[in-house]
């Protein structure tokens, strides 16, 4: 059992080392600008580690070109191949092809096109709650291909989508199963152990792609528990630099037919020369991970490491949740607070990421985000008429959320100020 199955409602880091933690990253207290700000839409960004932007700096001056013999491409290629084993220790991936994409988005397309235009069969499956990248490339190859495109319904209940509405939709013809680790509305992690399970066992050699994006900065991914063939994350999102998407692709997957230079071997998928600051930035964001680690597990290798850091994340940010949810003797909590609804509430936080979506009886959810802004406090507003929000927002019978996202940098003292401009927003609607 992992440590954070035994902290139900979360457990904050020590102080001291929460100040650390909130001395690595840039522009916590206050915007680019030098304004006081409290930034909680880590789902639609994320805070940058300090050490990941210099490093980006620094490995980005370099004009050296790292398919050469001389000692300035070595050193490009040892970084390189440290990060595609760093993306190995995220996942707990064993074999497999790493490649580095302009965006994660772009890495979900090829990963897609790469099973749908080469494996056989009469229909792929997702779920209503997949981002537009996996989402409308199942749809676009689907049509392209003549399959039938078969989308599990999510669950207002829970956030999610239930395992047997996905695996209700699997049979021996279905090409791809393509399933989001969390949602990004919601927070719903989805079962994603029990997915692979029991959809390998209507369809043993069954392929599966999973978007890890919202999730990775989260919790812990075990590809040893759950076998799949093709995973992305965004390092922009996991307190890294934008312009960036990383995937893994399992050994059969990673030999499908696929966009690639001609001489390179079947299992390649970089196209053109890869920038060296994306490997460089992604062992920072590891190197950081496994610093928390280190505070909590006497171990020596990276993956063990890696683990308590993250697993420590999700435990401090599961306390803010609560603490966002059930309040204190010193401001209510969003579910006791007049003039506010919290929509997709599932009591079970252990199955939730830090993501709040929430709404307020006089006023519109721009008007909302508006309102915050005006008090120094950004959030993002969820609105079905944005191509990221209405298919999910509908699936559960919302036309908006004001979605919150703070990160494990954040304390306890932001989240009460959050709530108490929260209580101010709601008592001036009466």
């Amino acid at each position: 059992m992992s440590t954070s199955s035994h902290h139900p409602q979360g457990l904050l880091f020590a102080d001291a080392l929460q100040q650390q933690i909130r001395q690595r990253f840039l522009n916590v207290e206050h915007d680019h600008r030098g304004r006081e700000r409290l930034y909680f839409d880590n789902a639609g960004g994320s805070f940058r580690l300090k050490a990941a932007v210099e490093r980006f700096v620094q490995i980005d001056a370099i004009p050296d070109n790292a398919e050469r013999i001389h000692d300035i491409a070595e050193e490009l290629k040892t970084i390189q191949a440290r990060a595609v084993d760093d993306v190995r220790v995220i996942l707990n991936a064993q074999g497999g092809s790493v490649y580095a994409s302009l965006t994660a988005s772009g890495a979900m397309f090829d990963m897609v096109r790469a099973i749908a235009e080469n494996v056989p069969g009469t229909n792929m499956v997702t779920t209503a709650l997949e981002h537009p990248s996996s989402f409308d490339a199942m749809s676009m190859y689907a049509q392209r291909l003549g399959r039938e495109l078969r989308v599990a319904k999510s669950n207002p209940a829970t956030g999610g989508v239930d395992v047997e509405e996905i695996v209700r939709l699997i049979d021996a013809d279905t090409v791809l199963l393509n399933v989001i680790y969390a949602s990004n509305i919601s927070g719903a992690k989805l079962d994603i152990e029990e997915i692979v399970r029991r959809a390998r066992a209507v369809k043993p050699d069954l392929y599966i792609v999973v978007d890890a994006v919202q999730h990775a900065p989260h919790g812990l991914i075990d590809l040893q528990k759950t076998p799949i063939d093709g995973i992305n994350i965004a390092p922009y999102k996991f307190f890294g630099c934008r312009g960036s998407g990383i995937a893994w692709v399992s050994d059969r997957a990673a030999v499908l037919p696929h966009h690639k230079l001609g001489g390179k071997p079947p299992d390649f998928w970089d196209l053109g020369s890869s920038a060296p600051w994306q490997f460089a930035v992604l062992t920072e964001i590891v190197d950081y991970v496994c610093w928390i680690g280190r505070q909590f597990s006497a171990a020596s290798d990276r993956r063990t490491l890696f683990a308590a850091g993250i697993e420590h994340i999700e435990l401090h940010e599961r306390a803010l949740l609560a603490r966002l949810l059930d309040g204190s003797e010193a401001v209510p909590g969003l579910r006791r607070m007049d003039g506010v609804q919290v929509f997709l509430d599932h009591g079970d936080l252990t199955k939730r990421d830090l993501i709040i979506g929430i709404g307020f009886d006089a006023l519109d959810y721009t008007q909302a985000v508006q309102a915050y802004a005006q008090r120094g406090v950004t959030v993002y507003e969820r609105v079905a008429s944005s191509i990221y929000s209405k298919r999910m927002l509908e699936s559960f019978g919302l036309e908006g959320a004001v979605r919150i996202s703070p990160l494990h940098c954040h304390t306890m003292a932001d989240v009460d100020r959050f709530l108490r401009i929260t209580q101010e927003l709601a008592a001036g609607q009466r």
